[in-house]
Protein backbone atom coordinates (compact mmCIF):
# COMPACT_ATOMS: atom_id res chain seq x y z
CA UNK A 1 0.00 0.00 0.00
CA UNK A 2 1.33 3.72 -0.98
CA UNK A 3 1.40 6.00 1.14
CA UNK A 4 -1.42 8.66 1.07
CA UNK A 5 -0.48 12.21 0.07
CA UNK A 6 -1.50 13.51 3.51
CA UNK A 7 0.60 11.32 5.14
CA UNK A 8 3.61 12.46 3.08
CA UNK A 9 2.92 16.10 3.78
CA UNK A 10 2.33 15.31 7.49
CA UNK A 11 5.76 13.56 8.27
CA UNK A 12 7.26 16.32 5.79
CA UNK A 13 5.69 18.54 8.54
CA UNK A 14 7.25 16.84 11.58
CA UNK A 15 10.83 16.45 9.57
CA UNK A 16 10.64 20.52 9.75
CA UNK A 17 8.99 20.67 13.32
CA UNK A 18 11.73 18.41 14.22
CA UNK A 19 14.68 20.20 12.37
CA UNK A 20 13.41 23.30 14.09
CA UNK A 21 13.01 21.90 17.49
CA UNK A 22 16.50 20.39 17.29
CA UNK A 23 18.02 23.95 16.42
CA UNK A 24 16.29 25.70 18.86
CA UNK A 25 16.23 23.41 22.03
CA UNK A 26 12.30 23.49 21.59
CA UNK A 27 11.39 20.33 24.29
CA UNK A 28 8.11 21.48 24.54
CA UNK A 29 8.06 20.35 21.02
CA UNK A 30 9.72 16.52 21.66
CA UNK A 31 7.41 16.58 24.54
CA UNK A 32 4.54 16.24 22.10
CA UNK A 33 6.21 14.69 18.75
CA UNK A 34 8.09 12.06 20.60
CA UNK A 35 5.96 8.64 21.39
CA UNK A 36 5.98 7.60 25.44
CA UNK A 37 8.54 4.84 24.59
CA UNK A 38 11.17 7.14 22.40
CA UNK A 39 14.67 5.68 22.04
CA UNK A 40 17.45 7.47 20.81
CA UNK A 41 20.95 6.17 19.85
CA UNK A 42 24.24 8.05 19.30
CA UNK A 43 26.37 5.82 17.23
CA UNK A 44 30.16 6.66 16.65
CA UNK A 45 33.45 5.20 16.22
CA UNK A 46 31.90 2.11 16.81
CA UNK A 47 30.50 2.55 20.30
CA UNK A 48 26.31 3.25 21.28
CA UNK A 49 25.01 5.38 23.90
CA UNK A 50 20.81 5.31 24.57
CA UNK A 51 18.55 7.58 25.72
CA UNK A 52 14.99 7.22 26.92
CA UNK A 53 12.42 10.10 26.00
CA UNK A 54 13.22 12.26 29.77
CA UNK A 55 16.74 11.66 29.48
CA UNK A 56 16.64 13.47 25.22
CA UNK A 57 13.82 16.16 26.79
CA UNK A 58 16.87 17.03 29.72
CA UNK A 59 19.29 17.20 27.35
CA UNK A 60 17.47 19.39 25.15
CA UNK A 61 16.50 21.75 27.91
CA UNK A 62 20.01 22.06 29.05
CA UNK A 63 21.42 23.75 26.58
CA UNK A 64 20.60 27.26 24.58
CA UNK A 65 18.89 28.20 21.28
CA UNK A 66 20.81 28.97 18.60
CA UNK A 67 20.38 32.43 17.05
CA UNK A 68 18.68 33.11 12.68
CA UNK A 69 17.57 30.61 10.44
CA UNK A 70 17.28 26.80 11.54
CA UNK A 71 20.12 25.17 9.83
CA UNK A 72 18.83 21.15 8.82
CA UNK A 73 18.18 19.97 5.90
CA UNK A 74 15.59 16.49 4.80
CA UNK A 75 17.81 13.76 2.59
CA UNK A 76 14.19 11.69 2.12
CA UNK A 77 10.98 10.64 3.50
CA UNK A 78 9.31 6.66 3.35
CA UNK A 79 5.91 6.46 4.40
CA UNK A 80 4.96 2.63 4.33
CA UNK A 81 1.03 1.90 4.72
CA UNK A 82 -0.24 4.98 6.88
CA UNK A 83 1.47 3.08 9.63
CA UNK A 84 5.10 3.62 9.61
CA UNK A 85 7.70 6.24 8.43
CA UNK A 86 11.33 7.01 7.90
CA UNK A 87 13.15 10.46 7.82
CA UNK A 88 16.46 10.95 7.04
CA UNK A 89 18.28 14.54 7.93
CA UNK A 90 21.09 16.51 8.82
CA UNK A 91 20.63 19.21 11.68
CA UNK A 92 23.64 21.41 12.72
CA UNK A 93 24.13 22.02 16.26
CA UNK A 94 27.18 24.23 16.48
CA UNK A 95 29.43 23.35 15.96
CA UNK A 96 28.55 20.25 15.17
CA UNK A 97 26.47 18.53 12.35
CA UNK A 98 24.24 15.76 12.75
CA UNK A 99 23.01 12.90 10.92
CA UNK A 100 19.76 12.06 12.27
CA UNK A 101 17.42 8.95 10.58
CA UNK A 102 13.74 9.30 12.87
CA UNK A 103 11.27 6.04 13.13
CA UNK A 104 7.59 7.50 12.89
CA UNK A 105 4.63 5.37 13.81
CA UNK A 106 0.80 6.18 13.52
CA UNK A 107 -1.28 5.49 16.94
CA UNK A 108 -4.40 6.98 17.27
CA UNK A 109 -4.30 9.09 13.94
CA UNK A 110 -1.29 10.92 15.01
CA UNK A 111 2.45 10.42 14.02
CA UNK A 112 4.59 9.93 16.83
CA UNK A 113 8.65 9.57 16.71
CA UNK A 114 9.85 6.54 18.64
CA UNK A 115 12.99 6.32 16.82
CA UNK A 116 16.32 8.28 16.60
CA UNK A 117 19.38 6.97 15.26
CA UNK A 118 22.13 9.46 14.90
CA UNK A 119 25.97 9.96 13.98
CA UNK A 120 28.10 12.98 14.14
CA UNK A 121 28.77 13.79 10.49
CA UNK A 122 31.14 16.73 10.62
CA UNK A 123 31.13 20.45 11.47
CA UNK A 124 28.31 22.59 11.08
CA UNK A 125 27.45 24.93 8.10
CA UNK A 126 29.92 27.65 8.61
CA UNK A 127 32.63 25.76 10.38
CA UNK A 128 35.82 24.05 9.66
Amino acid sequence: MSASPDDLHAVADLAKAYGEAVYYARADVFEDLCHDRFQMTHVEDGKTVFWDKSAYLERVRGREPFAGAASFGVSGIDVAGGEIARVHLWVDVPPLRYEDHLGFVKVDGAWKLLTKVFRTAGHASGGS
